[in-house]
């Protein structure tokens, strides 16, 4: 079985040849919507919330703009103790560490939601491209020097004995790094992806800061960015290592999971645009491959392996489940994208599943998410008129500085977590780990695995909420991307 470290290589290797610098640049399709679809789910607002919900999140010293008021600065002197810059970035969940490896994964993400629905966005493409850099301007900083990449601030441990505000931390900020001395694939691959998927996103409206996130990409092979210089190069040797290398890394591995620790499936729905959209003849075999990935997530199909609740969500875990229905949904609405450009389908055992059928039931998950579920509950906060109101988020749930300007220390603050009040502070935008596998949900703020958002579950949702606002009318534009 492939490492981690290689699929991500692989998944490099993939971005690299279809993330390409015509999906930014090519003309426009000058034609009226046609995958029009009805919708009672206002995907325009959640779409706008699904991008506010970052500004939650985010650690170091806040803008003039900041949108999210009851946040305030936090992590100042966050890299201090290794006399390196560290401030900025996001707190990926309801803790108060910055993990580098989702941290990668949700810009990565948040850039492909761009890449594919950018146009569709209108007024907030601008707010998603804001949240893509101040993700990317903590990476740079995380990779500045040579070799090196600081992956992570914050004792997980430490942190999560106490309870307290980003604004008030005084646990140990330890730093951890990758060199070649302690080497970490997976997160390095994941954070060369993370900045030349970036790149692209900033490539015509901010050229050289497109350039120094490409350059630094491809800083040296610790960030396998060789990878990212068929980009630039366009040499066949990138075609050539995955022609040749792409079974053994896992090409045509049995996998219906995609999320920030397993890309298989990511991997195969980009392949294969190579094929569809970009016509490289020689990866025919990468549709067979992503449609074998499809067919295992639809519901009644020959070889489906993917179980649902009785209500209809997609389940794979118990743990925070709706980042798989976010990623899931963002992957079937992309591929329906290219198999329609390339007038296609996906064959299961002889069973024909449309482009429409893959638009139709990432539409029922997210409807699914925004309410449309046995307990019509909307599970994004400041969403709809019943949403999770005691989330397990320590920003959340402890008053503001505005509130209560007098510290709350690490053992005070479980005073609130165990409370059965409201959170006092509403994280607009945050979708929770979701219900079990029989639609059950809990609003317990001690039940994180329900209760607990991440940056990694809104990035993917990014991007299916664009192309659904889009579709059912809630955002209006000539041009079909």
């Amino acid at each position: 079985m492939a490492s981690s470290a290689t699929l991500l290589l692989l998944l490099l290797l993939l971005l690299l040849l279809t993330l390409s610098s015509a999906i930014l640049d090519a003309s426009p399709v000058h034609h009226r919507h046609r995958h029009r679809q009805s919708a009672h789910q206002n995907y325009k607002d959640a779409l706008t919330k699904s991008i506010l919900f970052f500004e939650g999140q985010r650690s170091g010293k806040l803008p003039p703009n900041q949108r999210m008021t009851w946040r305030r600065n936090s992590g100042l002197s966050d890299g201090a103790a290794m006399k390196v810059d560290l401030v900025g970035g996001y707190y990926d969940a309801g803790d108060n560490v910055k993990f580098g490896f989702p941290m990668a994964f949700t810009t990565t993400m948040l850039s492909w939601s761009v890449i594919e629905f950018g146009r569709l966005m209108k007024g907030e493409l601008g707010n998603a491209k804001t949240a893509i850099r101040w993700a990317t301007d903590y990476l740079l900083k995380a990779t500045a020097q040579s070799n090196t990449i600081f992956v992570q601030v914050g004792d997980a441990n430490k942190d999560h004995a106490c309870w307290e505000r980003p604004e008030d931390m005084d646990t140990q900020r330890t730093v951890l790094k990758i060199d070649r001395n302690h080497p970490g694939t997976d997160v390095a691959a994941e954070t060369a992806a993370a900045l030349a998927s970036a790149s692209l996103v900033f490539r015509k409206s901010d050229p050289n800061y497109s350039k120094i996130l490409l350059k630094r990409a491809i800083k040296d092979e610790l960030l396998w960015g060789a990878a990212w210089l068929q980009k630039a190069t366009r040499s066949p040797a990138y075609l050539n290592y995955i022609q040749a290398n792409g079974i053994a890394l896992g090409a045509d591995e049995s996998d219906n999971t995609f999320g920030w620790d397993n890309k298989h499936a990511g991997a195969k729905i980009l392949l294969s645009k190579a094929f569809l959209v970009q016509k490289v003849q020689s990866l025919h075999d990468y549709k067979g491959h992503a449609d074998g990935f499809i067919c295992s997530i639809i519901p009644g199909a020959p070889f489906s392996q993917t179980q649902y609740t009785p209500g209809g969500l997609l389940f794979r875990m118990e743990d925070s489940n709706m980042q798989y229905v976010t990623s899931a949904s963002f992957l079937l609405l992309t591929y329906a994208k290219y198999l329609t450009k390339s007038h296609k389908v996906v064959n299961c055992g002889g069973a024909i599943i449309t482009p429409r059928r893959l638009r139709t039931i990432a539409k029922k998950q997210i409807d699914y998410l925004l309410g449309d579920n046995p307990l019509k509950l909307s599970y994004m906060v400041g969403y709809g008129p019943r949403y999770p109101r005691r989330i397990h988020h320590r920003a959340s749930s402890l008053p503001s500085l505005s509130a209560h300007p007098g510290k709350i220390n690490c053992g005070s603050g479980f005073t609130f977590m165990h409370s059965e009040n409201p959170n006092p502070n509403i994280l607009i935008g945050a979708v929770v780990g979701g219900p079990n596998g029989h639609d059950r949900y809990s609003d317990e703020r001690s039940d994180y695995s329900q209760t607990e958002p991440a940056t990694y579950t809104n990035a993917p949702l990014v991007g299916a909420l664009a192309y659904l606002a889009h579709s059912s009318g809630q955002i209006y534009t000539d041009n079909l991307d």
